[in-house]
Order: structure tokens, then sequence, then C-alpha cells
């Protein structure tokens, strides 16, 4: 790990995979990377959340990749993946942000893993604790900031046309598999719907957008405005 120099801003960028229905999400693995607005990575984090792959076993039948946990056990088992019960995750998280100074903390589609680890954080100490990230900071959504940034411009635009990477609007899909495929210039990549792993093509679509010094909206709530209106 790098010698953590306090003039840099440091943010956590946040993954979670979950089980239960997407309203009531409970996250089953959870990864992170302290990095910075570069995309630098100063420290990982993956860890299986004992309480719900475990203790809620049943559960992980509704997993949206249930066919992935066969893949979990095997590593787990070969020590490739660690386990950990939620308060534990939740520690080191809070210390890891501690340790860095962290400002703010971002996710592609923000909204879910704020929303997931939220409702894990209720569901599993009984509302004793109902905040999952550490009060004050930021919450970013590098959907929201790509939004703004790459699916503006007219090479993405042509590149994801050309590809079908359009909604049945006719909008170009600004999904993080996709935005890492033109950011990395490799159209076979395949998202690997894990926390940690998610975690460093997320960081990549962070450091991008910061790159190109446009107006982009950050908070997952910023609503786009509307052209042609004014304060």
């Amino acid at each position: 790990m790098e010698k953590i120099d306090r003039r840099r801003r440091y943010i956590a960028v946040v993954d979670t995979e979950t089980a239960n229905n997407l309203e009531d999400a409970l996250v089953y693995d959870c990864g992170w990377a302290i990095v910075d607005k570069r995309g630098t990575v100063y420290l990982t984090r993956s860890f299986v959340n004992r309480d719900i792959f475990v203790y809620h076993r049943d559960l992980m039948k509704t997993a949206y990749y249930a066919e992935k946990v066969p893949l979990y056990v095997k590593e787990l088992r070969e020590g490739k993946r660690k386990m950990a019960d939620w308060d534990t995750i939740c520690k080191i998280f809070h210390s890891d942000c501690a340790k860095f100074g962290v400002t703010a903390c971002c996710a592609h589609n923000a909204r879910f893993d704020l929303n997931a680890l939220n409702t894990s954080q209720r569901y599993i100490t009984k509302s004793k604790r109902r905040y999952f990230f550490p009060y004050g900071v930021e919450i970013w959504d590098t959907m929201k900031m790509a939004e703004d940034v790459i699916a503006t411009m007219p090479t993405f635009q042509t590149w994801a046309k050309n590809n079908g990477y359009v909604t049945k609007t006719g909008r170009v899909q600004i999904k993080a598999e996709v935005l890492y495929r033109f950011i990395s210039n490799n159209n076979d990549f395949v998202e690997s719907h894990t926390g940690l792993e998610d975690v460093l093509i997320e960081k990549e679509i962070l450091a991008y957008c910061f790159k190109k010094h446009k107006a982009m909206r950050k908070s997952p709530f910023e609503k786009k405005k509307k052209k042609g209106l004014t304060k």
C-alpha cells in the first residue's frame, strides 16, 4: 500500500451482489477499493457475507446470479475469497474510510447499492444500526457521471449504435460492462458480476469521467437539467 497523501482526495468504490428481491436486496458479496480520481488503487477488500450466504442459505436461491454460488463455494474452499460476518465487514469498511479520510463513496447505479447496503444493515442488526456508509460522506454514481460525460460523446454514440448497445427507446446503454468495453477498446469483455471484480472496472469509468474535465452530476439523486431552463 502506498503512503497516504493527505493532499489527495480518496474515494471508496463499492459494489454489491445481492439476494432477495430488488426492493429489499440483501448483500452476500461486498467488495471495495480505495482509489483517487485517476483510478489509482491504494487498497482492495472483498468479503462474502456469512450472515446471508451461510445463515440464510435459502435466500441464495433468489440471488440474481444464483448460478455463481458454486463458484463462491469453490473459491472460499481454495482460499481465493474471504468470508466474514456483517459486523466485521462494516467495521473494516469504516476503518478503511477513516484511515484514508474518504469523503466520497461511489458505485455504478449507486441507488441500488445504497439501498441494498442499508437494507442489509437494518435486517441483520434488527435496526440497531440503519446506515452502512460513514456519516457525512458524499454518495457518487458513475452511471450519472457517465450519462453526462461518456454518453454525450459522438464517438461513444457512434460506437454504441454500431455495436447494438441501444435500449428499446433508442438511447445508448450505459451499463458498466458496455462502458468498460468502450473505455478499454475490448468489445469481448464480460463483466464478472462479483463484488471486487466489478469495482475494478467501475473505478476505470470514474477515472475516465474525471479525465474528460466536463461538468457532470455525481449524486444518484440529481436529475438532469432540462436545456433552456435557468435556476
